[in-house]
C-alpha cells in the first residue's frame, strides 16, 4: 500500500492511473477504522481496478465546543487495517496542506444541510461538503463509497455532486451493526462500559417504531412523539437533538405518509452524541 500525504502528489499518482484508464474507487474516513468503514473498502475493490482510502479529521466540520481535539485516533492500527484489505492507497494529508494559510473558500449545500444535524450543528456540512469537494478534486474518483448511518451526509454530497457536475457516482452502502443493533461508529468508543450496551436503544427504538407504523398501530405524525418516547425510556439517555420521520430526498419533516421514510435520530448518552436511521417502505411492508 503506497501512502501518500501531498494533495499535489496524490493528484499526480491518480493521474496516472487515469491516463492508463483504471476506475478509482474512494473511501474518504477520518480514521479509528471499524468494520463499517472497512466493508466500504470491499465494496470499492470489488466495483474499482483501484481503491483509495483517506484518513483526514477535518476541523472545519467540528463546531468550537466539539470534539476535535480528542476525536479517537489509530494511525498504526488504521493502516494495519488498509493493508489487510489490500487497499492501493492511502491519502493522509496534513491539515495545513489542505487548508494553507489565506484558504477562504467554503462549499454550502442549502436547505438540506440544514434540517436534522445541521440544525444542531451549524457549519456542520459546509465543513464536510467543503472537504470532501477539496478531495473529489485531488483524488478525483470514479465511484466513491459513503454508510447509510451518515444518511444525510450522503444526501449533501450526492446534491453537491450533482449541483457542480462533479464526474463522481456516489455509492451509499448498509449500515454496519453490532450484534445488539448499534450502529458502528468511531465515536462508541466513547462510551462506558455501563452506557455501551444502553446505546443498543438507538436502533431498538427505530425498528419498533418502524413496525408500529407499517402495521398500522400509529400514523406519520405520531412518530416524533412515539420515537422520542421509546428513547427516553432508557435511563442512560441525557437528551434527544431529534427524532422522526423524514422524506429521504428533502430531508423535511414528514406530515404526510408516503412510499419510502427515512426514520432517523441523534441522541446523547452522557457526553457522547451517537445518530442512526433505518429506511422504511410502508407500501411494501403492507
Amino acid at each position: 500500500m503506497e501512502i501518500i500525504r501531498i494533495p499535489k502528489v496524490m493528484q499526480d499518482t491518480v493521474g496516472g492511473l487515469l491516463i492508463r484508464g483504471r476506475t478509482i474507487g474512494f473511501v474518504p474516513t477520518m480514521g479509528a477504522l471499524h468494520e463499517g468503514h472497512l466493508s466500504l473498502v470491499r465494496r470499492s475493490r470489488e466495483e474499482n481496478e483501484k481503491t483509495v482510502v483517506s484518513i483526514f479529521v477535518n476541523p472545519l466540520q467540528f463546531g468550537p465546543s466539539e470534539d476535535f481535539a480528542r476525536y479517537p485516533r489509530d494511525i498504526e492500527g488504521d493502516v494495519e487495517k488498509l493493508e489487510a484489505e489490500r487497499v492501493d492507497i492511502l491519502f493522509m494529508p496534513e491539515a495545513s496542506l489542505m487548508y494553507p494559510v489565506g484558504f477562504s473558500t467554503r462549499v454550502e449545500v442549502g436547505t438540506i444541510s440544514e434540517t436534522m444535524c445541521g440544525a444542531c450543528r451549524p457549519g456542520h456540512f459546509a465543513g464536510v461538503a467543503t472537504v470532501v469537494a477539496k478531495l473529489f478534486h485531488i483524488v478525483k474518483p470514479t465511484r466513491a463509497y459513503f454508510g447509510q448511518k451518515d444518511f444525510q451526509q450522503a444526501v449533501v454530497i450526492r446534491r453537491m455532486v450533482k449541483d457542480l457536475n462533479m464526474d463522481v457516482e456516489i455509492v451509499v452502502c448498509p449500515t454496519v451493526r453490532e450484534k445488539d443493533g448499534l450502529a458502528m461508529s468511531s465515536r462508541n468508543m466513547y462510551l462506558s462500559g455501563e452506557q455501551r450496551p444502553a446505546a443498543a436503544v438507538l436502533f431498538r427504538s427505530l425498528k419498533g417504531t418502524a413496525e408500529s407504523l407499517a402495521s398500522g398501530i400509529i400514523q406519520i405524525g405520531e412518530v416524533r412523539h412515539v420515537l422520542r418516547q421509546k428513547i427516553l425510556s432508557e435511563p442512560a439517555v441525557s437528551s434527544v437533538d431529534y427524532a422522526g420521520a423524514y422524506d429521504p430526498e428533502t430531508l423535511e419533516e414528514l406530515a404526510e405518509p408516503k412510499g419510502e421514510i427515512l426514520l432517523a435520530c441523534a441522541v446523547w448518552i452522557g457526553s457522547t452524541r451517537l445518530i442512526d436511521n433505518i429506511l422504511i417502505n410502508i407500501k411494501k411492508e403492507r
